[in-house]
């Protein structure tokens, strides 16, 4: 049932940059149609080092294989991952050694439809005393934020606690429910929403449809927050999917464009970021330009993390993993592809250590051309 509604989902948005396959172009360098643009302005330049123009990826090793619509992946103190399966509407613990995969449970009030499901998953910044973890998922009315026990030190640990909601009401539709959260250096909960289909949502303060929200652990609107006694932390987003910091705590996002411009955004309190006004760079300086931005084709980015001086960049129908060398907030040279069209989709990609990341494909999403051991986590080393 859920890939007769994927199906039915890509008809809908077909030339809509959502969460399609795509075709590959010209791997290892910057891809027609990529370009750069600047986007807020850096601060503290001078103290960095600039990475260089061109890097590089290595595929180290495949962690686990056999998974069905793997969407958050949350790593572990230990070395292990937790992954949420969005079409399943279960959390599943990783061995990070050897592969081995431990369900933890299915988490009760998930509703999959179309790109909705359960989608992110975070721990809590006090993990090692509070033992939660965080997921953002569809449920038959809402997007909504909860938090579950998970004391894997108890008997009972591999087994979920009950779902406590901290936050409901983000708008949810068959495309564009956001759905990546993460922790920030502050240590307050950053959520990306999409604005489910019905654009005006993104420039209405009042609505979390279209926004970065930020707020407390306990789902309240966060101290500083821009807008008085609300969560929304940036605005004019179509669908945002990916949330990382740089090493100097600066926020960047990726969201979905249209038919035009896939976009990754530096992240300003309080900035508009156009959309549906504007998708991709403006001349309209109401608006906060992307500091990067592709062709639909050649990203429709989801998941991204921080390493090596760059931002790296998952993408759906471009097939691709992303490096964005940085400098400030600006891109410091062009985007360069990497991994093209050899594992399909890419969905999640977070930090492993170092110069390691965890790469999660998307290829039993409907949308993708599953394989031989799809779904799959890699770990890769990169420059």
């Amino acid at each position: 049932m859920t890939a007769v509604l994927a199906a039915a989902a890509l008809l809908l948005t077909a030339g809509c940059s959502s969460d399609d396959g795509g075709s590959p172009s010209d791997g290892g360098a910057a891809a027609p149609g990529s370009t750069t643009a600047s986007g807020a302005s850096p601060t503290g330049q001078t103290a960095e080092e600039t990475p260089p123009a061109k890097g590089s990826v290595k595929v180290v090793r495949t962690v686990a294989e056999g998974l069905n619509t793997p969407w958050g992946l949350a790593p572990l103190p230990d070395g292990d991952l937790l992954v949420s399966s969005r079409d399943e509407a279960t959390i599943t613990r990783i061995d990070g050694e050897t592969g081995k995969k431990t369900e933890l449970g299915e988490v009760p009030g998930v509703s999959p439809a179309g790109e909705g499901g359960l989608m992110g998953l975070a721990l809590s910044p006090d993990h090692a005393s509070d033992h939660m973890i965080y997921a953002y998922f569809t449920s038959a009315s809402d997007n909504r934020i909860v938090r579950m026990l998970y004391d894997e030190q108890k008997p009972s640990g591999r087994q979920l606690g009950a779902p406590d909601t901290i936050f409901r009401g983000i708008p949810k539709g068959f495309i564009h429910n956001g759905g990546r959260i993460a922790f920030g250096p502050d240590k307050m909960l950053y959520a990306g929403t999409g604005e489910s289909g019905d654009t005006g949502l993104s420039q209405d303060k009042e609505s979390t449809g279209g926004k970065i929200l930020r707020m407390t652990p306990e789902g309240e609107p966060a101290p500083g927050n821009p807008f008085p006694d609300s969560p929304v932390y940036s605005y004019g987003h179509r669908n945002v999917q990916g949330l990382a910091w740089d090493s100097k705590q600066r926020l960047f996002a990726a969201e979905f464009g249209q038919d035009t411009w896939d976009e990754l955004n530096a992240i300003k309190p309080g900035d508009n970021y156009g959309w549906p006004e504007a998708e991709g760079k403006s001349d309209n300086a109401e608006y906060h330009n992307p500091l990067a931005q592709w062709g639909t084709d050649d990203a429709s980015p989801s998941g991204i993390a921080y390493a090596e001086g760059s931002i790296w960049m998952a993408g759906l129908k471009g097939e691709r993993l992303w490096r964005i060398p940085l400098n400030g907030t600006e891109a410091s040279a062009d985007p360069q592809a990497f991994l093209e069209g050899e594992y399909g989709r890419l969905r999640t990609v977070v930090p492993a250590g170092g110069d390691k990341l965890w790469v999660a494909t998307s290829n039993t999403d409907g949308r993708g051309s599953p394989e031989d051991g799809d779904d799959r986590i890699l770990e890769v080393r990169v420059t």
